[in-house]
């Protein structure tokens, strides 16, 4: 496998960790009422290549999954990026 695709990998398995847990943490405080994690936050990790990441954490800590933003959101730049990874994969 050529190092670019071990690069890629591993950077998709890190920022998927750290979305998962930024919902996990963001849920946590939400309980305590304590400092939040912006929303804005938690969708740059989904856009930046966390949105499995993302949607498990949302399902794991039912967390946001009442926004629109988020339960539509989510989902949906999942389904864009793996749209993308199919079509990079098939041409290339």
């Amino acid at each position: 496998m050529p190092m670019i695709y071990k690069m890629i990998a591993a950077y998709l398995l890190i920022i998927n960790v750290a979305a998962f847990c930024a919902f996990g943490i963001d849920k946590r405080k939400a309980k305590k009422n304590a400092w939040r994690i912006p929303e804005k936050t938690l969708l740059a990790l989904a856009l930046l290549g966390g949105s499995a990441g993302a949607l498990l954490g949302m399902a794991v800590f039912h967390h946001k999954t009442r926004k629109k933003k988020f339960s539509i959101g989510i989902p949906l730049i999942l389904t864009v990026q793996s749209g993308l990874v199919c079509f990079l994969l098939w041409n290339f």
